[in-house]
């Protein structure tokens, strides 16, 4: 009996390794197998060259993407705004070539892997630091949010010291207002946009973005490390049309003014909060980009992407930063919006640095 019992543990409880060695054994079978199909096989090399093209094509789009013109329905701007996505081409590229046995198809697929890792690599990294004195958040919080008192609540449970709030309703003013004043002591809202902080504010003034109605703000916090100009912005939203391409106009041109109002700040630190409906990939949002960093590429751990909240694909929702170092940044759990709150900890007294 003792025996018997012995070999039935054996049989279940010890499967685990030989069942990785029969894995790995069934792998290197295939792979095998794989290459005695192709080996002595000429056409290995003249076979799937429509695929080698499209894999030279596809790194072409991605390494120069900066070159494709904006002149036809902003194409340049809306490759850019998905173009971490391209490179699911290259797993595509790879299955395609393996079913049709092209040697030079697999070669070829090397090209737009290495352009994605060239481009993206770095991002795959955990860049999350320790440290930091002032952690800030933004959310565009969605005029239909059925819960605002509980977005509310949520965004003040990440512990920011500073909440940028976007897309605010008159009518749902007063319930955020309710639901973050315990926390923030200190608060202004300026036509669709919010800030709430536990540092006193000054200085707040509407940004005109030439929209015609306020979407933007400015207010220095005087932190216990200093005084930070902070931004917050919400830029017009952007919208794929069949007839017109990706239409973008008056986002770019808020955009500009955005970067006019930042480069003309008097404060040294300066953040920026806000939806920017752009990535930081968007040549159209450069006047903002080239003169600040993002916490995320910075200090974060993978993309980031914060847009739509039920399957994010993009990061639209921006944390950037001049004159303060970024320490660490991250998103935030689902809310009643349509986009994921972000979050960054940051180090304005940079002395020591």
């Amino acid at each position: 009996m003792a025996q018997q019992a012995y070999v039935t543990e054996t049989d279940n409880g010890g499967s685990g390794p030989e069942r990785r060695e029969s894995g790995l054994r069934r792998l290197t079978n295939l792979l095998k197998g794989l290459a005695a199909g192709w080996r002595g096989d000429r056409r290995v090399w003249r076979r799937g060259l429509v695929l080698a093209a499209l894999a030279v094509i596809l790194a072409l789009v991605m390494g120069l993407h900066a070159k494709i013109p904006n002149a036809i329905g902003n194409l340049g701007s809306l490759t850019e705004t998905f173009l971490p996505w391209l490179g699911l081409g290259v797993p595509v590229l790879v299955l395609l070539a393996l079913v049709r046995k092209s040697a030079t198809a697999l070669i070829a697929v090397l090209l737009p892997a290495i352009v994605w890792l060239n481009l993206f690599g770095g991002q795959l990294s955990d860049k999350t630091g320790s440290g930091g004195d002032l952690t800030v958040a933004t959310h565009n919080v969605n005029a239909d949010n059925a819960d605002p008192a509980g977005t509310a609540q949520d965004v003040a449970a990440s512990g920011a010291d500073v909440v940028a709030l976007e897309e605010l309703t008159t009518a749902a003013v007063p319930t955020y207002e309710k639901a973050l004043g315990a926390t923030y002591r200190y608060h202004s809202v300026q036509g669709t946009v919010g800030l709430w902080s536990k540092y006193p504010l000054s200085g707040v003034k509407p940004v005109d973005i030439k929209l015609g109605w306020v979407r933007a703000m400015r207010a220095a916090v005087t932190t216990p490390s200093g005084q930070v100009a902070v931004y917050v912005a919400h830029l017009p939203s952007v919208r794929v049309k069949v007839e017109a391409g990706f239409t973008a106009r008056q986002r770019d041109k808020s955009a500009n003014a955005l970067g006019e109002a930042i480069a003309d700040e008097p404060l040294r630190k300066v953040v920026l909060l806000g939806d920017l409906n752009g990535t930081m990939n968007d040549r159209a949002l450069r006047a903002v980009t080239a003169q600040m960093r993002s916490a995320q590429g910075a200090s974060g751990s993978g993309m980031g992407f914060s847009w739509p909240a039920s399957f994010p694909m993009a990061r639209i929702d921006q944390i950037m930063v001049k004159g303060v170092e970024p320490m660490s940044s991250w998103t935030l759990p689902e809310t009643g919006s349509d986009h994921l709150p972000v979050a960054a900890r940051v180090k304005v007294d940079t002395s020591a640095s």
